[in-house]
């Protein structure tokens, strides 16, 4: 199960917002795709699910190319799962994850034993089992992400698409949905998430895009990639590069907060 992307350019209008941009995920890997807002992120992913046409370049699917596959059999290949979701309805938890099996019936049926159990399976492997009955608009933001993660589970892919999913998340909360993407991901899912968060994405992932201005700026290992060169060339920031825990973290700190003496 992968997803290969090779010299992928994409304009709006005469805008160039995507500049030979190349990235593998391969099953069992995490991919991070890291960059500041407009930077693309999520015309990539746009492009990757078939939803953007017109660019140059090649995007393959599990060996298919994306520009022939219909909707239909796009939703068997790869599940999305987007930053933030608020439903017109009051459905419940259980009822949001079950929509997720709906590629696996035509639209006069009706989901049988067998949804039922993906969706009982999907709940209880991200720990919201207590949730089910519980209205989707009342729960936590945390909680809304392990939902839609359990959602994109039923659809029985085995490539995930996450975009920014620990934004406007706490701590507590991002930590908890990092850490059941990652059990994914060593569970053989293929995933690529995108994140403004440089040192979450070192201690999760298994390689690294940087993005700017629609161009690849680094690829490749997590521990090569994160550099203070890196963060200013991102963020136009200069930043100090920690490594802490023999090099299992890796802290970003402005220069401007050392500068001031800051303990």
């Amino acid at each position: 199960m992968s997803v290969i992307v090779s010299e992928l350019s994409f304009k709006y209008g005469r805008r160039s917002v995507l500049e030979d941009v190349s990235l593998t995920g391969k099953e069992g890997e995490l991919v991070s795709v890291v960059g500041p807002n407009g930077v693309g992120k999520s015309t990539l992913f746009h492009c990757i699910l078939g939803l953007l046409n017109g660019y140059r370049g090649r995007i393959t699917v599990c060996g298919r190319d994306v520009r022939g596959l219909t909707i239909t059999e796009m939703a068997r290949l790869v599940a999305y799962i987007p930053q933030s979701h608020y439903p017109s309805f009051n459905f419940t938890v259980y009822d949001m994850v079950l929509m997720g099996t709906s590629n696996q019936f035509s639209s006069v049926a009706v989901p049988g034993k067998k949804q039922q159990q993906l969706v009982e399976s999907a709940i209880d492997r991200m720990g919201i089992t207590s949730l089910a009955e519980r209205s989707y608009t009342r729960i936590s933001g945390g909680e809304r992400q392990l939902v839609l993660i359990a959602r994109a589970l039923v659809q029985q892919t085995k490539i995930l698409i996450l975009d920014e999913p620990t934004a406007n998340l706490d701590f507590g909360n991002q930590i908890r949905v990092l850490t059941q993407i990652r059990s994914l991901a060593e569970d053989g899912y293929t995933i690529i998430q995108s994140t403004h968060n440089p040192e979450q994405a070192f201690m999760f992932s298994d390689s690294i895009l940087a993005l700017q201005n629609g161009r690849v700026l680094a690829g490749g290992n997590p521990a090569d990639i994160l550099t203070a060169d890196l963060m200013k060339q991102l963020f136009g920031i200069d930043t100090t590069v920690e490594s802490l825990y023999r090099d299992r973290v890796r802290v970003c700190i402005p220069s401007a907060v050392v500068g001031n003496g800051h303990q």
